[in-house]
């Protein structure tokens, strides 16, 4: 039973995250109907409603948990019901435009019933309808009924599991809906012109078939940071959570995989560790990106660094880790790294071949793509996770698992890690510079400050050997750091000269700093004095900040001349 009531919340942070944003303005306006008895107009609006959220939870959970299988065993096409649930909006949103099409829509359900129109029953058609273009960001207990449903090994656990996370989506959106009721309610102008706002409801509805229809959802979705992914890896990502899910799919691989796997959904797998061997591709059914389609093999990449990518079209924490997966592949595939994004489907209409090329061709991804349409290889991996990237070693060992988005600086440091040691003698290219866009809603990355794995450095470029001068900006962005005064930068660290300083803008409960050398470290914090730390001998783990509750804040260093400083970690 715990495993359900998990769901349960799981569905409530998914009903807050960004991902529900598109759909709020519908469920906003669910009261709107073609037909309504004024004289009961309130209680109307608020089954109705009730209808369209129940409609949806309902249409959600059996096609996410058994709409693959029912479409396969008719022999329909997977996008069918995506386009059922498009054309649905549509004859709505035209209904509540045109009042009469609107009673031509409302009169079937009259004849069903025999009573008069109340707009009940076609809300929760509506409902139905947009159940089945409703796309949540998802975490482990949503892939785990995707990936069953999808390899047609549903189960009785599986649907339940399906409807308690759509229980969970529902408890938010129905505080929604029925907010917006209250505001018709209180407001007796907006109560005496309903009828005259449906031609608005409508127009809404068409925008969001038109959305939808092309992948405008993805866009808004995409530029609104993923501000629950910390509470979702909390609720879904904890080692019974992660248990139970496996046991449902069917997964039994044991051992330093999986003692892997569980590091990086505690979010601890802070170095490059020996996780077995990577298992093979398995059950893909199209190669994209490789010539004439042609499969790869994990044995035939034995000699290059390899990164796997697990992920999905429509996973907009996907599609934000994109810009730092394909800026990976453009700066180091000559110097010996593959990737391979694994596009393992978590709705029916992304089995469709086609519709997986069209997305990646327009997010931009040029390095070879594994379509996994029976989710073999994600089982093999024992994945729970999108996105989710394994790095393979020239051995084929998998040395680090990482999930969700941020870590990119620490993920890439890893990469030129194992790149280097494979070529000793190779002279890799500066680390890309691509922002971190994260949201603070997680600790701060792993930030390195010398010039191999400078990416978070605000205010210019570090060149290796010679003592240069920074200018402290008057802001930092979060996530960065900022220097000033005179630094010589080396690959690995930063050597204080005169008048040095750092700006860090972090989110976290703890920060700490490896610093070598002899000296001291003056401290602020949020502009107030903090403490002085002293420096002696080797390098070191230091803590510089120990709070109570992670929070946003900016720390402020003065260096002595002579002490040398590596890179921060956030607990």
């Amino acid at each position: 039973m715990l495993i359900f009531i998990i769901g349960y919340f799981a569905g409530v942070i998914a009903g807050v995250s960004p991902c529900i944003l598109p759909i709020l303005p519908v469920v906003l306006v669910g009261w709107s109907a073609p037909v309504v008895d004024e004289a009961n107009a309130k209680r109307l609006r608020q089954r109705r409603s009730l209808a369209v959220v129940a409609g949806l939870v309902l249409s959600f959970s059996l096609i996410t948990a058994l709409g693959s299988i029912i479409l396969s065993s008719l022999g329909l096409p997977q996008n069918l019901l995506r386009n059922i649930g498009i054309v649905l909006l549509f004859l709505f949103g035209l209904g509540l435009i045109f009042p009469k099409l609107g009673e031509f829509i409302e009169r079937p359900f009259l004849r069903l019933t025999g009573t008069a129109p109340t707009g009940t029953k076609s809300g929760f058609v509506l409902g139905l309808g947009l159940g089945l273009v409703f796309v949540p960001c998802a975490g482990p207990v949503l892939a785990a009924v995707s990936v069953l449903g999808a390899r047609h090994h549903a189960s009785v656990a599986s649907v339940l599991l399906a409807f308690f996370f759509g229980f969970g989506v529902a408890t938010p959106l129905l505080a929604i809906a029925l907010a917006g009721d209250r505001l018709v309610a209180r407001n007796r102008s907006l109560s005496t012109r309903t009828r005259r706002l449906r031609p608005v409801a409508g127009a809404l509805l068409i925008a969001m078939a038109l959305a939808v229809t092309f992948n405008l959802v993805a866009t808004l979705q995409r530029d609104i940071p993923g501000y629950t992914t910390s509470l979702q890896h909390l609720i879904e990502g904890n080692s019974f959570a992660s248990s139970q899910l496996r046991q449902l799919q069917g997964q039994h691989n044991t051992g330093s995989l999986i003692a892997c796997e569980n590091q990086a959904a505690a979010g601890a797998m802070a170095k490059l560790g020996l996780c077995g061997n990577a298992p093979e591709f398995s059950g893909i059914s199209a190669w994209l990106n490789t010539p004439t389609g042609q499969a790869l093999t994990m044995q035939e990449l034995r000699g290059k660094v390899v990164l796997i990518d697990f992920w999905t079209n429509s996973c907009i924490n996907c599609q934000r880790t994109l810009p730092h997966v394909e800026a990976w592949y453009q700066r180091y595939h000559k110097y010996g790294l593959e990737i391979v994004g694994v596009e393992a489907p978590e709705f029916a209409f992304e089995h469709v071949v086609s519709n997986v090329q069209a997305a990646a061709q327009a997010l931009g991804v040029k390095y070879p793509v594994a379509v996994d349409d029976n989710l073999s290889t994600w089982n093999s991996y024992s994945n729970q996770y999108w996105p989710a990237e394994y790095l393979v070693d020239a051995q084929g060992v998998v040395r680090h698992v990482s999930y969700g988005e941020g870590n990119y600086g620490a993920d890439e440091g890893f990469i030129r890690d194992l790149l280097q040691q494979t070529s000793p003698s190779i002279t890799l290219p500066p680390p890309t510079r691509l922002p971190n866009l994260t949201p603070t809603g997680q600790l701060s990355a792993e930030s390195y400050l010398g010039t191999d794995r400078s990416q978070y450095l605000q205010n210019g470029t570090m060149n290796d050997g010679a003592p240069q001068n920074f200018t402290l900006p008057t802001s930092v962005q979060s996530g960065l750091y900022a220097l000033g005064g005179s630094w010589t930068p080396s690959p690995q660290s930063i050597l204080a000269n005169a008048k040095a300083q750092l700006n860090l803008h972090f989110f976290a409960k703890d920060v700490y700093l490896v610093l070598g050398g002899k000296g001291t470290v003056t401290e602020t914090l949020n502009g107030l004095p903090l403490k002085v730390t002293r420096v002696s001998g080797i390098p070191t783990l230091y803590t510089l900040v120990n709070q109570q509750t992670a929070h946003d804040g900016i720390l402020g260093l003065s260096f002595s001349p002579g002490i040398r400083a590596y890179d921060f970690t956030f607990g």
